[in-house]
């Protein structure tokens, strides 16, 4: 019964950790990768099935293994996403106290910036930045102005700009 549950959540574990790592792909448009992860998650995703219905034991261990899997999987794949796939964000702020100044400061922190003013002199701001310095540009717009509206989307990709490296 314990090797049981034990193959069922690790299947579980690893198909869903696969699908949410194969979702982010998708979403950046790799088809071929994206594709190749698919098929291997579902291969994973019938054999924990397989195993967990076809059991005599009706156990509600098994049960819960199953979900327990499933739920490890998806907090697995989100942090393999944020650690290990690289990718572009786009940030907007809107600010009613950042002006040249402060954008010149940005672009000197090597953070892609393009600003426009808006109609009741508030600065819109939209910020290209590679995925791994999203952190410090967020810490860093809140030195500037912590009242700041930060809006925060995943891009497909840029081109033509200047990333630091």
């Amino acid at each position: 019964m314990l090797l049981l549950c034990l193959k069922v959540f690790f299947a579980r574990f690893i198909d869903v950790s696969l699908g949410t790592v194969k979702m982010m792909f998708i979403v950046k448009g790799r088809k071929l990768i994206s594709t190749s992860i698919a098929f291997v998650e579902i291969i994973i995703w019938f054999i924990a099935a397989k195993e967990a219905i076809t059991t005599s034991n009706s156990s509600l261990i098994i049960i819960l293994s199953y979900a327990l899997g499933y739920a490890t999987g998806t907090y697995i794949g989100t942090i393999i996403n944020e650690k290990f796939i690289s990718g572009v964000l786009l940030i907007q702020v809107i600010s009613s106290t950042l002006g040249k100044r402060e954008i010149s400061k940005i672009k000197k922190q090597q953070f892609g910036v393009s600003a426009v003013e808006t109609i009741d002199k508030k600065y819109m701001l939209f910020i290209s930045v590679e995925k791994k310095r999203l952190k410090e540009c967020i810490e860093y717009l809140k030195t500037l102005d912590k009242n700041a509206f930060i809006l925060l989307n995943d891009s497909k990709g840029s081109f033509n700009g200047y990333f630091k490296k």
